[in-house]
């Protein structure tokens, strides 16, 4: 499938049969995966997911270094598994073989019935992949879908890193810290891991030609800008720092981000998400400080919501009515929000 086509056009029943074939399985691909230290890293700490050195791009096996050490990958793999879904869009846009894969709760703004994020679950759905679970891992769930590959978070909700001890005598299991990386990152580290380097690379060139296309269409609104996940009801918000997938992308269409005050920074962010400065109802007026807003993982119904907000009404970006949704899937990013994300900043701003 060409990236063109990626473009939108917009507990199951245990069939495992455990015993026999899961001590087959053991025997052949034990030694796939190396321990793990003390520390929990590996010998190269400075290459996480990356090949061994002199491997090619059609080099089988190849050898990752991961999260979980060192695992070796016998065949591109024709079968993968995904445990997380944040890193199943990724290895949608790459062409990845996913067969099935981890979901979240079903039927929220973000995720459709089956609990698969709304920017990518049309294709998931037009190449056959399997909703696994929706709440917590399911070993025999992973194991009877027979992949030869299982890929695991490790952090955030969608993690299955609980499981890893008992999938990787069994399978190649590829543990990828997401949070610490840009969608980009993972998307490259996905191509090394499943063999699919030069459908990474179109996929990041053809998304790098939308935002140049983009930046030179639009107009931008009123300079510096906030980015932020607006809770209602005066809890706040969710301001995204420079660090943040969200800004580095705006910064590359020309916008100016604002600086987050040091005085509503406080000592605690969202978890530990570096990007991610967690403001209270009380604060977010002074953290407010650009000229112009723009709500991440919003639709458009939550701008009224923002400029009705009492605690907000002497703000310049309030007074001027330039709050803006970037849509509801803008709170993580991959391939598919990222894009979902240049293609209505293009309607916004549009010249």
């Amino acid at each position: 499938m060409t990236m063109t086509h990626l473009r939108r056009p917009h507990r199951l029943r245990r069939i495992l049969q455990v015993g026999a074939t899961t001590v087959v399985l053991a025997l052949g691909l034990a030694a796939c995966n190396s321990s793990v230290d003390e520390s929990g890293k590996t010998e190269d700490s400075t290459s996480e997911t990356s090949m061994s050195q002199g491997a090619t791009e059609e080099a089988w096996p190849r050898t990752v270094n991961a999260v979980n050490g060192e695992v070796v990958i016998p065949a591109e793999p024709e079968r993968i598994v995904s445990t997380s879904v944040t890193l199943t869009g990724s290895l949608l846009a790459i062409d990845a073989p996913v067969v099935a894969s981890g979901a979240g709760q079903p039927d929220t703004p973000f995720s459709d019935s089956q609990g698969f994020f709304k920017q990518w679950a049309d294709v998931a759905d037009e190449r056959g992949v399997k909703p696994l679970y929706t709440k917590e891992p399911d070993l025999e769930a992973i194991l009877a879908e027979k992949p030869d590959l299982i890929l695991v978070a490790a952090t955030g909700r969608d993690s299955a890193v609980d499981l890893v001890e008992q999938l990787s005598p069994v399978v190649p299991t590829v543990v990828i810290d997401y949070g610490d990386k840009t969608w980009e990152d993972v998307t490259r580290q996905l191509g090394e891991i499943t063999g699919r380097e030069k459908e990474a690379d179109k996929a990041l060139s053809d998304f790098d030609a939308l935002v140049s296309e983009v930046a030179d269409a639009i107009t931008l609104p009123e300079q510096p800008v906030n980015t932020m996940v607006y809770l209602p009801d005066g809890k706040g918000a969710n301001v995204f720092t420079d660090e943040a997938a969200q800004n580095r992308l705006l910064a590359s269409l020309g916008f100016e981000i604002a600086p987050i005050p040091d005085s509503v920074k406080g000592n605690e962010s969202k978890g530990k998400r570096s990007d991610i400065v967690k403001v209270s109802g009380e604060n977010l007026p002074v953290a407010m400080n650009g000229e112009t807003v723009l709500l991440a993982a919003a639709a458009e119904q939550l701008v009224p919501k923002v400029l009705a907000d009492p605690a907000l009404a002497n703000t310049a970006a309030v007074q001027n009515e330039r709050v803006y949704a970037l849509g509801a899937d803008t709170f993580r990013l991959d391939y598919f929000s990222a894009t979902d994300m240049v293609e209505h900043i293009r309607e916004l701003f549009a010249s």
